[in-house]
């Protein structure tokens, strides 16, 4: 534990303690300001008013804690708009304080979300030169002028941009899901590139999950379906023939609400059964869902699970034979790889990372044994349809071709070791530079 830690905000200075800990077996350092602020403690993550002020205040408490306690890493890895600022704090008062040291990887998400944001951002945590900031080459905002662009900074300021899958890498330099930082990743392609998030298959594993009834595998993949037959059983679905579509994720526009929608009705008039687990931020959307859940409760083919669950979640994975994913857009999505290890086959739009992992059926240009789903392109009903169409007559028609593909699916190796592997060689490089 470190008791004395005070970080510098406008014009005072908050009292901090930083508690050391375990996390998944990893060392971790926690840290809790105390102030009438109350920074975090707030029961949610993102939301609030002020939030561009708590990310800042955590940016210039980490490097502070890092300086006081003399730690310097070779690579300080942040993440989105909330710790935009590091690699800026680092360069501009830090690496003059003694942390000459540290080079940054800087990972975009989504960036829908760019913390942008006024110029009190950077009084707040002592760059107390707004002119020399408020450039294009720097953080002012493409757009407004007069706002500071925390991400744009992010990227100016650090030694290399990763995102999280090739093909959103692709889109945010060559389309509208740039949200007007195409420009700035352009002036910056030298140090830009997309690596593919992966999943825990310590966690997601079907041979050796805990959460399932059955554990299987390629070898003894017949046992999947002692697991659909258990998720039939927890949701009160009828037990008959049927290939069961689910979805599982957040309801919101990025996700194609209007297309989960449509596919739940789609699936239930085409033969099939409808699972959903989630929940949306949107109260709106969440209201709606709620309606549809109603309507449809005494439905025996169709369950609508609102709100989040984790061992529900697995068991959808194990016991669903499909999984539909109509994201708008989607840096990487880590349900169709989830699914594929389970043998669901997954149904996506052509997108980010859902065209980086799924290779359609019957029109990709990969060999058959490494087709692993369903793919459209327009996110429309047509598009969805089209895609569902197939997958649906596939799993009737031609069983034995659907089982090759969940086959082809479980094969894939959509682990942390290769973006681990990416990942060790960025730090090399930039840890030479």
């Amino acid at each position: 534990m470190f008791h004395d830690l005070w970080v510098p905000f406008y014009d005072e200075w908050i009292h901090c303690t930083v508690f050391f800990g375990f996390v998944h077996g990893r060392k971790c350092f926690f840290i809790e300001p105390h102030s009438h602020h109350n920074f975090f403690n707030r029961g949610i993550y993102y939301g609030h008013h002020d939030d561009a002020e708590r990310f800042a205040f955590f940016s210039r408490a980490a490097l502070e804690f890092m300086l006081k306690s003399n730690k310097h890493p070779d690579i300080i890895h942040c993440h989105d708009w909330q710790t935009g600022l590091v690699p800026v704090l680092l360069f501009d008062i830090y690496k003059y304080l003694g942390m000459t040291h540290p080079r940054v990887c800087y990972t975009l998400h989504n960036l829908k979300h760019q913390g942008v944001t006024g110029e009190f951002i950077l009084r707040a945590v002592g760059l107390n030169r707004p002119d020399y900031y408020f450039c294009q080459d720097r953080l002012q905002d493409n757009f407004n002028p007069s706002a500071i662009n925390l991400m744009k900074g992010g990227i100016v300021y650090s030694n290399f941009v990763t995102t999280v899958s090739p093909g959103y890498a692709w889109e945010i330099q060559n389309t509208d899901l740039g949200y007007g930082l195409n420009h700035t990743l352009h002036v910056h392609g030298g140090k830009f590139g997309g690596v593919l998030n992966g999943i825990d298959y310590d966690v997601w594993n079907p041979e050796i999950d805990r959460l399932i009834p059955y554990n299987y595998g390629i070898g003894n993949l017949d046992l999947k379906y002692g697991n659909k037959e258990a998720l039939r059983h927890r949701l009160l679905l009828r037990q008959e023939f049927k290939p069961i579509v689910s979805y599982i994720g957040r309801l919101d526009h990025q996700k194609g609400v209007d297309l989960i929608r449509h596919a739940i009705f789609y699936a239930l008039d085409n033969g099939c059964q409808f699972v959903l687990l989630g929940s949306s931020p949107d109260p709106g959307i969440n209201d709606s869902f709620w309606h549809l859940k109603h309507r449809l409760n005494d439905n025996p083919d169709c369950h609508l699970e609102i709100g989040y669950n984790e061992e529900l979640s697995h068991l959808i994975y194990a016991g669903a034979d499909m999984m539909v994913i109509p994201s708008l857009f989607e840096p990487c999505g880590l349900t169709q790889m989830i699914a594929m290890k389970y043998g669901t086959v997954p149904i996506v739009r052509a997108t980010g990372g859902l065209k980086d992992t799924v290779f359609d059926a019957d029109y990709s240009d990969r060999p058959y044994n490494e087709r692993n789903g369903y793919v459209f392109n327009d996110a429309d009903y047509e598009g969805l349809e089209s895609a569902m169409r197939r997958a649906i007559g596939m799993w009737y028609v031609y069983p034995q071709y659907f089982r090759e593909l969940m086959v082809n699916g479980m094969r894939y190796d959509y682990s942390w070791n290769h973006p681990g592997g990416h990942y060790m060689n960025i730090y090399e490089y930039i840890r030479e530079k």
